[in-house]
């Protein structure tokens, strides 16, 4: 039951921090506002948040229940929308920039699209914050919008702030989930380096030095035997002389 109310909780979390993030977008507006968004995955990243388009392309790799994606996806949605309601309530400007923004949606080929590779750039940016570093997030967030590609999430608050529904919504979460899941069987077919040495390799090595250091003590232990028959032998040897 405890980690049921976190999973609801962390997603109602990282729907919020996306949409401060979707909310300095439809405020500010380019160049400023998709820099400015970044924040909102930096935000679900650093605080261990339950995003949707940061969890699909890892639900293989973390093992990650279906019924618990499907958990984070809806809590994602429906706290996402409600908090573009009350931005549309205390803000008119960012109001108005959700209608307009929301009426250019459509279910169309095109529009799939574009999820599938916002898709993708979220797998990567995730992907680069795992291995120790933000810029696939600093970059990528802002590549993605001024690209025109639909994140799911960032979609459903604007449609919120809009007081609007579109089922264009539907497409973008098949599209970003395909893209993350695509991007992922990609990258999983590469060999993965690290200190300009493959894994395998540096498998390889550790294997190997871990041999040596399991032969070190037999190799000394033999040594101390060789030295101890020496031993007896001058003993004896010294014996017999005094005889």
């Amino acid at each position: 039951m405890n980690q049921r109310i976190e999973l609801v909780g962390k997603s109602v979390g990282a729907a919020l921090l996306i949409a401060l993030g979707d909310f300095a977008l439809l405020k500010l507006g380019n160049p400023i506002g998709p820099v400015i968004f970044a924040f909102g995955l930096l935000g679900v990243c650093y605080l261990g948040q339950n995003l949707f388009t940061g969890k699909c392309g890892f639900l293989i790799e973390d093992k990650i229940k279906w019924r618990d994606l499907l958990t984070i996806l809806i809590v994602n949605l429906i706290a996402g929308y409600l908090i573009g309601v009350v931005f549309s309530l205390i803000d008119t400007q960012v109001a108005t920039s959700a209608i307009e923004k929301a009426a250019t949606w459509d279910t169309s080929m095109r529009f799939f699209i574009k999820s599938i590779l916002c898709g993708v750039i979220m797998y990567i940016a995730v992907l680069m914050y795992r291995k120790g570093t933000p810029l696939g997030i600093i970059f990528g967030v802002p590549l993605f919008i001024f690209c025109g590609f639909q994140h799911c999430i960032a979609n459903v608050i604007t449609m919120g702030a809009a007081q609007t529904f579109s089922w264009s919504i539907l497409i973008c979460v098949a599209g970003n989930f395909v893209g993350s899941l695509l991007m992922w069987l990609i990258a999983r077919s590469l060999p993965e380096k690290k200190g300009g040495l493959l894994v395998g390799e540096m498998v390889k090595i550790t294997e190997k030095s871990d041999g040596a250091t399991e032969r070190g003590p037999k190799v000394a232990e033999k040594s101390a035997k060789v030295i101890e028959k020496s031993d007896n032998r001058g003993g004896k040897n010294a014996k017999s002389r005094k005889k």
